[in-house]
This record gives structure tokens, sequence and C-alpha cells, in this order.
């Protein structure tokens, strides 16, 4: 390109995320532009030399997508997932009505089954998934109830009912255990929103797993981003809020919906495996509730 090239406007969008993409395929073709706003929207403008070239590697580009099939979004996995998601914000509730406040100092099931970071660390493991069950009080429950209902239902649908709360059961798992690890030994927490945010983490990994690498795709830290915002909105209020859990929680579930987004997708797709993984969730339930009793 001659230095002394007047620029000239080849195309105008009022989608400043297409004209973004045709600078993109320009720039992988060698070609410079600029991009400038304007009455019609924004404006793309070449060199006058690469105009016809520029015109050239736009039309083939757009050739290629529109033959290219665009991915459709696969069926959902749990139909029914408003439903379930809500019944886990019942069970929530029920757990409740049986225990109590557990952030009480009297509070028995509070003092066997919180994540107490110490206890933790001495071989006590199962405190991280009994602690997610109990709650300071009802407003802590009902919060967590239905942040949960809401982010439950979005993971059930893309790892169905079985698959997506055992992901979201360990997510919230992982993070109370690594939580332990970065408080100081007399931490202690509650609360089921270490696991509502391993679920948000959940989506977030699965976005990142599935972005796809067309210039069509938005960049594929974008999810991430906006797991992070939802956490600095969300995560970081209140006097019971626990930021290094949330974050835990969060990073764990990126982690695990990556991950099982990357397992065969007849896997979550089978009745069989679905009945499975919820049932192993509601027995890691059981078993570190019992051995919370026992203790």
């Amino acid at each position: 390109m001659d230095e002394s090239d007047e620029f000239v406007a080849l195309r105008v969008s009022r989608r400043r995320m297409q004209v973004d993409e045709w600078v993109l395929v320009l720039s992988a073709e060698g070609l410079r532009s600029n991009v400038r706003g304007g009455p019609a929207g924004f404006v793309l403008e070449v060199a006058a030399s690469d105009a016809m070239g520029a015109e050239r590697a736009l039309a083939a580009w757009q050739r290629e997508n529109a033959s290219a099939p665009r991915p459709s979004e696969p069926a959902p996995l749990d139909p029914a997932s408003v439903r379930h998601a809500l019944v886990v914000a019942g069970f929530l509730l029920a757990l409740f009505a049986a225990t109590g406040p557990a952030g009480r100092s009297d509070s028995a099931f509070g003092e066997r089954a919180s994540a107490d970071a110490a206890r933790i660390l001495a071989g006590e493991a199962w405190r991280a998934v009994t602690a997610l069950t109990l709650h300071a009080d009802l407003g802590h429950v009902l919060g967590n109830a239905m942040a949960g209902a809401l982010f439950l239902a979005a993971v059930f649908r893309a790892f169905g009912f079985g698959g997506g709360g055992a992901l979201a059961l360990a997510a919230g798992a992982l993070g109370n255990l690594a939580n332990a690890f970065v408080q100081a030994p007399s931490h202690a927490t509650i609360g089921a929103s270490t696991a509502v945010f391993g679920a948000l983490g959940l989506l977030a990994g699965r976005a990142l797993a599935l972005r796809s690498t067309s210039l069509r795709g938005r960049p594929a830290w974008l999810p991430i981003g906006a797991a992070l915002a939802l956490l600095a909105m969300l995560g970081t209020e209140g006097q019971r809020v626990d930021l290094w859990a949330h974050g835990l929680g969060l990073a764990a579930g990126v982690v695990l919906g990556a991950l099982a987004s990357h397992l065969p997708a007849r896997w979550f797709a089978s009745h069989a495996f679905q009945a499975f993984a919820g049932a192993s969730a509601l027995a890691a339930l059981a078993i570190a509730w019992a051995l919370a009793l026992r203790a």
C-alpha cells in the first residue's frame, strides 16, 4: 500500500460487531483498515489501492460463512428443568425446617456440619458437603433457594437433572474444601451459595468449552467475564458473604463444566447415566450427613 493513498469507504453497518469482523478478515489478508462513525452507522475504510482486494476478501469470507452450517443449540437434556430446580429449592427449605437456623452458637447442626476450616483440614472433609445444606436464618435460605433455582434450571437444561445436580454439588463441595486451605483455622461457613456459584461456573465452563473459533463467535473469555461480573454483583454483598468460598466455588464450576462438556454427549443423553449421577449425588449427601451425625 502506498503511504500517499487516501482511505475510501468500503462498507457501512449499524452493528459495530459486524464491522469488527470485517476488520479481522482484512487484517488476516494483510490489509489495513479504519473504522469511523457516520450518520448511517459505522464506516469501514480502506486505502483506495486496496479497495478491490478488500472487497474480494470480504466477499469470499461471506461465501464461506454462508455455506458453513450454523451450529444449532442442542435440545435441553432436561425439559422439566424449571420444575426440577424448584424441587431443589424446596429441598433446601425442607432441610432448613429440619435443622433450624444453623448460624447460632447453640446450633447442634452448625457445630456438627458447618465447613469448619480446622476440622476439614483435620480429616472431616464431609463438612464441605453438609455445610451446603445449612443456613443461618430464613432470609439466608430463601436467597440461596431463589438464586439456586435460577442457575440450576440452566444447568439442568445443559447437563440433565442427575448430571447437573451432581456437578453442582461437586463444585460446591470443592469450593468449600479449597476455602478451608485459604482461610484461618477458626473460619467456618454454611450455606448453599458456594454451590450456587458453582452452578454459575458450570455454565461459564460449558460456554467456554463450546465457544466457536470462527470470526462469527464472540471472544472466548466472554463467559468467564460474565461469570466474574455476576460474582462481583451477587457474591460480595451482605454480612454473611464468604467471598473466597463464592469465588472458589465458581472456579471449581468452570473447571468441571469445561471438563464435562468434553465428555461424549451420549453419556449425558443416557437415562441410565442421569439416574446414576443423581443417585450418586444423593448418596454423597446421605453419607456426609451420616458421618456428621456420628461425629
